[in-house]
């Protein structure tokens, strides 16, 4: 039955209470099938915690249908995941667009919402696993005091636990248990089927209807959860002591739920007081060296959730200083100094801006709105829109007056009041109300039917020189809300010309985009939420790249916006500051950090070049070092003297008018000369090194972090290669479903991630072979042995027929996914600009990949992969393992 229709999404009832959304949007060769279950930790009882999430791992691990659940999505080059929050879990697949395919797709989830094995060897691996993903957290300080704070808030209601769980829950959770509640809340009249994409809605709802709509309910009908959380009475404090370079101070509130209509007020104040750079708290924190980078949230959730601000704090400075100006800019400032109609109004912008560019991709939108159905209707999505649009001033001020006071606060340290009050936090409006008139408006407008194969791509690009040595590829199409995606590359310097500057190079792109000679960064900062633009420019040795995505009608303004980015930017010593701060905060941040120092031990090892070339690996204490004392002359220098229009690479993928586009960017590039040549500096391969390992200890990190790696001599036009590729995907690049994961996560559960990977360099003729995993500290040597077992039966035993042919369907429909995404095939264009190729060269390396045979994989796999000489390294902390692990 159809309940309603709102802008292009039809929501329909079935009998036994199956929820379904149906998005059409022809412009994407995807589809996109989401299936929501409305139960998270909220929902979870005593001796539960974490019960939500471990179920959502447990449902990859088969039904008796689809034993195989990641393999069977791998096999079709799905991008795929599951995710647990607060009030749901998602299960999503995106898929290349083919009534095959969407059958494929609902029968998988329908299958598994019942039938799925929950077995006790399987929560024995996958407890493990998911302990792994317990101890990842914990290695994070600024994530473990969010969840103390959050636990602080509430006293009583479930919102206070964090999504992964209890320790002891995860460890000791009995398998009887965790069927009892997989019974329990996984059922037809408690999900929601999300299907976006290409397809045909009639097709899709018949297919609903006969895998969905065929399941039964039980018996006994489901309770939704009832306890509410008191109003807070009174200031709460938490203090979080364990091993780091960095200081972080938070304040919490509560506040509405995301149904509430003062919930948009708190979303704005996000922006109004954490926005960089015209946030409150970054002006008063960041800008006045109190801290690093300050960052803002607000929960939006089926009951009142949570305000939370949060401060990174350098080692050196008073963390009690960051902390009360954090609170007095809050409370007092807000009071003192009330919100101003630009404020609410660049927030508001900002915004809608994030929404219009998601709304170009469908399969986003399907998450999003599964997210807001599990606030209570997904039609919040279009109201909360409504609500941001019509927001007042005097809204935003009024909720930043009743909530953020201080017996509604949750810190991290004590501080005393000296009278009681109490914040009543509203109840969620009654829904059906709310929505009984509400129609919503048109929907956004669709873009055309896309072929993403390599040589349909190539037939619709035009090439050729744009000015200077700049030379672009370009492809026009009609795009869902006429987004558009450029990406800009100059290359500049030579290996003897950029000695010494490495450190200037690496935050030139950053500070270019922090200002023009007409405009400021805030300035520049409302001129992109005005034109529904993303910005993004980094810079590293030898390239300056800059990443735009925005939308058709603004391209004119948006093309002259960057050119003012590139030609002219202020370049100020007081934005080099703030930069300068936040780069070595990080830094700091990651010199007790297992999945920084392992990988850069390794890359340090495969890059012998002496301490004075640009392309040597420094330390973290090097790095600290050469970013301090970069000054703003030397990045004036290099703007001004190295970036010109001498060389680089121009790809735009989507909806915009060629001849415009040609003109606007001739005019901002064209008479752009320097003195200093552009030679590339080659990154030649090692495969010379010696294998070794790095044992690397980080004191007080609950998760260990393992990396391998070693290059080989070879071209990635060659068989050889192709064949790597497909060898390397059996091996652990296909995800979920590959060798490594089948043995390291799933039959061992040893770690939540492990990967390889195969990533060539076209002009070096360089390949790199890379292997990484976490694991417990205590797991350390059993996964390293692990590991190589897997890669040895590799090498001897070869992979099989029936690998190799799901491996080559899945590897090629992976592809065509990748290339449905704007953003991904621009950067794929942009590549072959720079390699001087056409899109030829991927028809002819996936021709490589269908021609591969057993022999020639095995072959490739044995000439180059040698375990012998694995350069690798482990960082953990490895001195405190306890005996129990």
């Amino acid at each position: 039955m159809k309940v309603t229709e709102i802008e292009g999404i039809s929501e329909y009832v079935l009998d036994n209470g199956v929820r379904v959304l149906l998005f059409p949007d022809d412009s994407k060769e995807v589809v996109t099938v989401n299936m929501t279950i409305f139960v998270g930790s909220r929902h979870e009882g005593y001796g539960e915690a974490g019960m939500a999430h471990l179920l959502e791992h447990m449902l990859f691990k088969g039904t008796p249908t689809f034993p195989e659940v990641p393999k069977v999505l791998q096999d079709r080059g799905a991008r795929f995941n599951g995710t647990t929050w607060l009030d749901r879990t998602n299960y999503y697949e995106t898929l290349p667009a083919s009534e095959e395919n969407l059958r494929f797709a609902l029968d998988l989830e329908s299958d598994r919402l019942l039938n799925s094995f929950v077995r006790g060897e399987d929560l024995a691996s996958e407890m493990t696993v998911v302990r792994n993903e317990f101890e990842r957290g914990e290695n994070s300080p600024i994530r473990v005091l969010m969840q103390r704070m959050q636990s602080a808030a509430y006293e009583w209601h479930n919102y206070g636990k964090s999504t992964i769980g209890n320790r002891s829950d995860i460890e000791r959770v009995p398998v009887v248990k965790l069927r009892k509640f997989y019974r329990k809340y996984y059922r037809p009249d408690n999900v929601m089927v999300i299907v976006a994409g290409k397809f045909d809605p009639e097709f899709a709802l018949n297919q609903i209807e006969e895998t969905f709509g065929v399941l039964s309910n039980p018996e006994v009908p489901l309770d939704d959860t009832y306890t509410v959380e008191p109003p807070q009475d009174g200031e709460r404090t938490v203090v979080l002591r364990r091993v780091g370079d960095v200081q972080y101070a938070g304040a919490g509130y509560h506040i509405p739920s995301g149904s509430h209509e003062d919930y948009p007020a708190m979303k704005t104040l996000v922006y109004v007081l954490g926005d960089e750079p015209s946030g409150r708290l970054y002006k008063e924190m960041v800008e006045k060296e109190l801290a690093s980078n300050v960052y803002t949230l607000a929960y939006g959730l089926s009951e009142p959730g949570l305000f939370m601000a949060i401060a990174e704090v350098p080692k050196d400075n008073s963390i009690e200083l960051g902390r009360q100006t954090m609170i007095d800019t809050i409370e007092k400032s807000l009071s003192e100094n009330p919100i101003t109609e630009q404020e609410v109004e660049r927030a508001r912008q900002q915004i809608l801006k994030e929404r219009e560019l998601q709304a170009s991709d469908t399969d986003q939108i399907a998450v999003s709105l599964s997210d807001w159905a599990a606030q209570g209707d997904w039609r919040l999505y279009f109201l909360y829109r409504d609500r941001i649009e019509a927001l007042t001033v005097e809204q935003v001020q009024a909720a930043a007056e009743k909530y953020f006071v201080p017996n509604n606060r949750t810190v991290g340290l004590f501080i005393p009041t000296e009278e009681a009050q109490r914040i009543e936090i509203p109840e969620s409006p009654d829904l059906i109300t709310l929505f009984k008139d509400y129609k919503g408006r048109e929907a956004v407008a669709a873009g055309e039917q896309f072929d993403p194969s390599p040589l349909a791509i190539e037939d619709r690009t035009s090439r050729g020189d744009f000015v200077g040595g700049i030379r672009y590829a370009v492809l026009p199409k009609k795009t869902r809300g006429g987004s558009v995606t450029l990406i800009i590359t100059l290359r500049f310097g030579t290996e003897q010309s950029l000695k010494g500057r490495v450190g200037a190079v690496e935050l030139l792109g950053m500070l270019m985009s922090r200002g023009t000679d007409d405009m400021n960064y805030q300035e520049i900062q409302d001129e992109l939420t005005r034109l529904r633009a993303e910005l993004s420019v980094n810079s590293t040795i030898g390239l300056l790249q800059l990443q735009v995505k925005t939308k058709k009608e603004f391209l004119p303004e948006v093309t002259e916006l960057v050119g003012k980015v590139l030609r002219k930017p202020r370049l100020e010593a007081s934005e080099l500051e703030v930069i300068r701060r936040q780069v070595v905060t990080s830094l700091q941040q990651s010199m007790n950090e297992p999945q920084a120092l392992a990988p850069q031990s390794v890359r340090k090892r495969l890059a012998p070049y002496a301490p004075d070339h640009v392309l040597y690996v420094q330390s973290i204490d090097e790095q600290i070092d050469m970013y301090e004392n970069v000054t703003i002359e030397e990045i004036r220098d290099l703007h001004d003297n190295f970036l010109g229009n001498h060389a680089g690479e121009i790809a735009v993928v989507g909806d915009f008018d060629m001849d415009e586009l040609d003109r606007l960017g001739r005019e901002q590039l064209a008479d752009w000369t320097v003195s200093e040549p552009y030679v590339r500096v080659d990154r030649e391969p090692h495969p010379e090194i010696s294998g070794s390992i790095d044992v690397i200890e980080t004191p007080d990190k609950a998760n260990a972090f393992f990396f391998t790696s070693q290059h080989y001599e070879l071209s990635d036009t060659s068989p050889e290669y192709s064949a790597l590729v497909l060898g390397d995907y059996i091996l652990g690049g296909g995800g979920l479903s590959s060798r490594l994961a089948n043995r390291v996560r799933q039959q061992e559960g040893l770690s939540y991630g492990v990967r390889s990977s195969v990533s060539a360099r076209a002009k070096d003729n360089r390949i790199d072979f890379t292997i990484y995993a976490i694991t417990n500290p205590a797991n350390r040597e059993k996964l390293i042995r692990v590991i190589r077992e897997e890669v040895d039966r590799l090498l001897d035993d070869g992979v099989t027929e029936d690998e190799l042919e799901k491996a080559k369907e899945a590897y090629l429909q992976r592809n065509r996914v990748s290339r449905a995404d704007d953003r991904s095939l621009a950067s794929e264009l942009l590549s072959t600009v720079f390699n001087d190729r056409t899109m030829e060269y991927y028809a002819e390396h996936e021709q490589q990949i269908q021609d591969a045979t057993v022999e020639s994989v095995n072959a490739a796999l044995r000439k180059y992969v040698d375990p012998n000489k694995f350069v690798s390294a482990v960082a953990g902390d490895f001195a405190n393992v306890k005996e129990d692990q």
